[in-house]
């Protein structure tokens, strides 16, 4: 199996624990009965620490298509190789390490880290645009 397919696999558990930690931060703040129930009132803002998980899972979702697209095409297109299987680790290590910093409220370093898993897709998508 081509590691970009384990890599995106990898990209999906990432994917649940930024809804578990989004969705635990807000529990804690609204409390079980809010979790559990149908969610229609209006509610205070969220503390912080809520407000920045979720905005770091929103971020994540809003990039995740992108990795799925450039790891599975250059599977689809036959284009794999040790660069874009760099590219894809350089991906999700900035991703696992971009929660946290986005968590805690680091500024600057959370936005280099973003970079750098951009520059990670970039690496991924290089053979599929045919340059």
């Amino acid at each position: 199996m081509p590691v970009e397919i384990t890599i995106l696999a990898w990209g999906m558990v990432l994917l649940l624990v930024h809804i578990f930690a989004a969705g635990h931060a807000k529990t804690k703040q609204y409390g079980p009965k809010w979790n559990m129930g149908a969610r229609d009132e209006s509610l205070p803002p969220l503390n912080p620490v809520a407000g920045r998980l979720c905005r770091a899972e929103a971020n994540y979702r809003e990039t995740l298509p992108l990795a799925i697209v450039a790891l599975l095409g250059v599977v689809l297109a036959g284009r794999t190789s040790e660069w874009t299987a760099l590219g894809g680790w350089i991906w999700l290590g900035a991703r696992i390490v971009y929660l946290p910093l986005y968590g805690f409220g680091v500024p600057v370093v959370r936005s280099i880290i973003f970079l750098a898993s951009l520059v990670g897709l970039l690496i991924v998508l290089w053979p599929l645009l045919g340059l």
